[in-house]
C-alpha cells in the first residue's frame, strides 16, 4: 500500500491517496499508469506528483494513441540515478518507451516535444535507450 500525495495546481491544495501497487494512478485514465509503474524502484511508502503532471501524461498517452511502456516517474534523491537534481524528485518526470525500438521512441519523444504540455521534454541525444 502506498502512500500518494497529488498536488493539485488549480486549487492549490493537497489530496491523499491510499493506492495498492496494482492500482491506477490518480488522474491517470484507464489503467494507463499503475502506481508500481509510476514508483519504479523507489522503496518509499509515500509517493508524490501533481494534477499537471498526470494531465501531461493522459494528453501524451492519447496523443500517441498505443500504449507506452513506462519505467518509472518517482525516485527519491538518495535513492539513485539522476545526482543532486531531477524532476523525478518531485514526481513529475516521466521515463518512458526503454523497451521499443528507436522509431517508436522518436515518434513517443516527437508526441511529447510537440504537444506544449510538458515544460521540458529531454533531448533525444540525452536519452537513454
Amino acid at each position: 500500500m502506498a502512500k500518494i500525495i497529488v498536488y493539485d495546481v488549480d486549487t492549490q491544495a493537497l489530496q491523499v491517496y491510499r493506492l495498492k501497487e496494482s492500482d491506477p494512478m490518480p488522474y491517470s485514465y484507464g489503467r494507463t499508469m499503475l502506481v508500481r509503474e509510476f514508483r519504479g524502484s523507489s522503496q518509499s511508502s509515500v509517493l508524490w506528483t501533481t494534477n499537471a503532471a498526470m494531465e501531461a501524461w493522459n494528453v501524451t498517452r492519447r496523443t500517441y494513441g498505443s500504449p507506452i511502456p513506462f519505467r518509472y516517474a518517482f525516485k527519491r534523491i538518495w535513492e539513485g540515478g539522476h545526482g543532486r537534481q531531477s524532476q523525478h524528485y518531485a514526481g513529475v518526470a516521466f521515463d518512458v518507451g526503454q523497451s521499443l525500438s528507436s522509431s517508436q521512441r522518436n515518434r513517443i519523444w516527437n508526441v511529447a516535444n510537440n504537444l506544449g504540455v510538458w515544460s521540458y521534454v529531454e533531448p533525444q541525444s540525452m536519452t537513454p535507450t
